[in-house]
């Protein structure tokens, strides 16, 4: 396995909790994803800002009504860059399975 294959953005299971959540919806207000990795709200407004940084997080600032709200997407680029860390992941477990049965035969 080639340490390149993992994103080491990802590897931090926050920021893979925050792009994971994110992959099945288009925009996500801030709070929803706050409550659902768990976070206070400044260790995620951190974690977003990394992932902002990589081109991974696009991060939109606006109202409802009077109520400010900040929402949440993933860019095709974080898409793309979970996708291949899922992908190395995978062929960790596969590896491992293959070696476990060839031991065992």
């Amino acid at each position: 396995m080639d340490p390149a294959d993992f994103d080491t953005v990802l590897l931090d299971p926050t920021r893979l909790s925050i792009v994971s959540l994110l992959v099945s919806v288009e925009w996500a207000e801030f709070g929803w994803v706050r409550e659902s990795v768990g976070m206070s709200p400044s260790a995620l407004s951190k974690q977003v800002s990394t992932l902002e940084s990589r081109g991974y997080v696009e991060v939109k600032k606006g109202y409802v009504g009077k109520r400010p709200r900040t929402w949440l997407a993933l860019t095709t680029a974080g898409r793309a860059a979970l996708e291949r860390h899922v992908a190395a992941l995978r062929r960790i477990v596969e590896e491992s399975q293959r070696a476990a049965e060839r031991r065992d035969t």
